[in-house]
């Protein structure tokens, strides 16, 4: 079956994590050839400014970019929109709030607490950005769906954006490690699973020889859920 819908993927934040994302939709979709894969636009729009950057007051918004970018697949013809990128929820919020969204959203923190509610209801650690720590971006959502999440330390969040950063230089085998350290001192204080709340992070992941049953993506969370969006579109409504 063929779904109805085209999805719109405002990506480029980064671009590693856009094709990670691409590649997963492949993997679960209920297709058996190439017309039953859902049709999707693809807008890698790397020249968005960093958006813990601007977050953290050293940097240009990007709010007009992502703005633009979500027009601009509106204008294509996308009929539901996903962004692989968790702090770049911050302006989608913005966006939301002020009626400025032409599209719906398929939120990927909303999607992610979803997850780690079942996986682990009694909470997980939470590794994002500075951006979205700073802004309380998962607590806010998480508040509103009951969870709770741990927080690491202000120096365990400094790696943890170091991991990040070195995903987007394409030093995967440092991030692993990096991140893999990091990891073992969380759970040397509490063994819950791992959040990877930045769509660079289960790409580190990857690379830390972990138990992948130990970690929940948002990257899979948003994959999960643009299908089931996408193929069961009763369920949705």
């Amino acid at each position: 079956m063929r779904p109805k819908s085209i999805l719109g993927v405002l990506g480029g934040m980064g671009p590693a994590a856009t094709a990670d994302f691409m590649l997963l939709l492949s993997k679960r979709a209920p297709a058996s050839c190439d017309q039953e894969h859902p049709e999707t636009i693809v807008y890698s729009n790397t020249i968005t400014p960093d958006r813990t950057s601007f977050l953290l007051g050293t940097g240009p918004s990007p709010g007009a970019e992502i703005k633009r970018g979500i027009e601009a697949l509106y204008k294509w013809g996308a009929d539901v929109l996903a962004v692989p990128c968790n702090t770049a929820h911050y302006f989608l919020d913005e966006l939301i709030s002020e009626g400025l969204m032409p599209l719906p959203l398929i939120h990927i923190i909303q999607e992610t607490i979803k997850a780690a509610a079942r996986i682990s209801p009694d909470g997980a650690w939470l590794t994002a950005t500075m951006g979205t720590i700073k802004t309380g971006l998962y607590q806010k959502h998480a508040e509103v769906l009951g969870y709770t999440f741990r927080i690491p330390s202000q120096e365990q969040n400094d790696c943890i954006q170091r991991t990040i950063d070195l995903v987007k230089s394409g030093e995967y085998e440092k991030s692993g490690k990096l991140y893999k350290g990091i990891i073992e001192e969380l759970w040397s204080s509490e063994k819950i699973p791992i959040v990877c709340a930045c769509t660079e992070l289960p790409i580190a992941y990857d690379y830390t020889g972990l138990d992948k049953n130990h970690a929940i993506s948002s990257l899979h969370a948003l994959a999960d859920a643009c299908i089931e969006h996408l193929y069961n579109p009763e369920t949705n409504k």
